[in-house]
């Protein structure tokens, strides 16, 4: 069975999500700010109506905040899931390509210990001689997923 991928990148390097899941690329456009945040979400924009919190994927995943250039996008992605639905965007650095994996050339994620949050990787795919990072629409548009990790260490950090 064939699955097709929206890549991006992100720090140099290339990431895959569901093209299912895509609603729509954007430029980068001003966000409205929310009080008492995670600093990866920079805030929630009106589309058409619907209010969406918009996540710098670079930060969400441990890295380094770039300024954002003519390249950055947002990715509107919006999760399969009729009974809890959930839309959010995330800013990247670049979208790439959209690419056609057969399911059976996805090779699972290697073992990573604790360190690194393994939940939002689905796998790994090979083309030509780069390997490309597929993402799990599912994590990624789970809210308790998505904005999880910062309030544990905040909550940590109180009682510590």
């Amino acid at each position: 069975m064939e699955q097709e991928y929206l890549t991006f990148i992100l720090s140099g390097e290339e990431f895959g999500v569901d093209i299912l899941c895509v609603q729509e690329i954007r430029v980068l456009t001003t966000v409205t700010e929310l009080p008492n945040k995670p600093d990866y979400l920079k805030g929630v924009i009106n589309l058409r109506g619907v209010i969406i919190p918009i996540v710098d994927l670079r930060q969400r995943f441990g890295k380094d905040p770039l300024d954002y250039n003519d390249k950055t996008v947002t990715i509107i992605l919006r999760s399969q899931n009729s009974v809890k639905p959930m839309v959010v965007g995330i800013i990247v650095d670049a979208v790439s390509e959209v690419y056609k994996f057969e399911t059976a050339n996805i090779r699972q994620p290697p073992a990573l210990g604790n360190q690194i949050d393994s939940c939002f990787l689905k796998g790994i795919a090979a083309v030509e001689e780069k390997l490309i990072i597929l993402l799990d629409t599912n994590t990624l548009l789970d809210q308790d997923e998505l904005f999880s990790l910062e309030a544990e260490n905040e909550e940590a950090e109180l009682i510590g």
